[in-house]
C-alpha cells in the first residue's frame, strides 16, 4: 500500500446520496480474480447517463470524489474500492459512509472524509468548477486556493497506517520476529501442539 499523506488536484462533484456499491461496480465485474482493469467498469450505470462527470474531460484522473450520505452501502464487496483505486481516486469526500465500504477503503489505501453537508456544497461548488482541492492527512484538513479550510476527525490507528503505507499483512509482518519467537518457545514447551508433517 502506498503512503497517503497529501491528496490534491480535481475532484468529482458527484454528490449523490445513498450510492451503493452496486453502483460504485456492478455484479457482473465481480468475477474478475484481479483488481487491474475495474476502473473501466466503475460507475457504468452513471456513465450511461448523458453529461455525467465521470465522462467529464475536465475531471479526467481526478484523484477526489465529493459524494452525498451513505456512500458506500449495499453489499460489502471490497471491489467497490478495487475499482476507486484503479480508477485514480485516492480520497472520498461525503456526509456519511458505511462502515463496511469505509473499512474496506483504507485497506486499500483511500481515505474518507467525513465533513458537514454545508462543506460538501461549498466543496462541490469549488469542484464543478474544475478548481483543485488540497486535502492534508498530517494536519486533518480540506482546503482549497479560495481560503476555505475544512478540517475532519479519522482514527489515530487508520491515519498512521495510511501515512505509514501499512496494510494488515504489513502489520504481521512487523512482528514476524516476535511470532516466530512464541512458535519457538511454543514448540519446545509444548510439543504436543506442533502440528505434524506427513512424509
Amino acid at each position: 500500500m502506498n503512503p497517503v499523506t497529501i491528496i490534491e488536484g480535481c475532484a468529482y462533484p458527484f454528490g449523490r446520496k445513498n450510492v451503493d456499491t452496486d453502483v460504485i461496480i456492478p455484479a457482473e465485474w465481480l468475477k474478475t480474480t484481479t483488481r487491474a482493469g475495474l476502473g473501466k467498469g466503475a460507475f457504468e450505470v452513471v456513465r450511461n447517463e448523458p453529461g455525467n462527470v465521470f465522462d467529464d474531460p475536465k475531471f479526467a484522473d481526478a484523484p477526489v470524489l465529493i459524494a452525498g450520505d451513505n456512500f458506500g452501502c449495499g453489499s460489502s464487496r471490497e471491489h467497490a474500492a478495487w475499482a476507486l483505486d484503479d480508477m485514480g481516486v485516492k480520497a472520498v469526500i461525503a456526509p456519511s459512509f458505511s462502515d463496511i465500504f469505509s473499512g474496506n477503503a483504507y485497506k486499500n489505501g483511500i481515505l474518507t472524509v467525513v465533513l458537514p453537508q454545508a462543506a460538501i456544497d461549498r466543496l462541490m461548488e469549488v469542484a464543478g468548477r474544475g478548481d483543485p482541492i488540497h486535502i492534508n492527512l498530517e494536519h486533518q484538513s480540506v482546503t482549497t486556493r479560495f481560503q476555505d479550510r475544512f478540517s475532519f476527525k479519522i482514527d489515530p490507528f487508520r491515519k498512521s497506517c495510511l501515512i505509514n503505507g501499512t496494510d494488515e499483512i504489513g502489520l504481521t509482518l512487523a512482528s514476524a520476529t516476535a511470532i516466530g519467537n512464541y512458535e519457538a518457545r511454543t514448540a519446545t514447551v509444548r510439543p504436543w501442539l506442533k502440528p505434524e508433517i506427513a512424509a
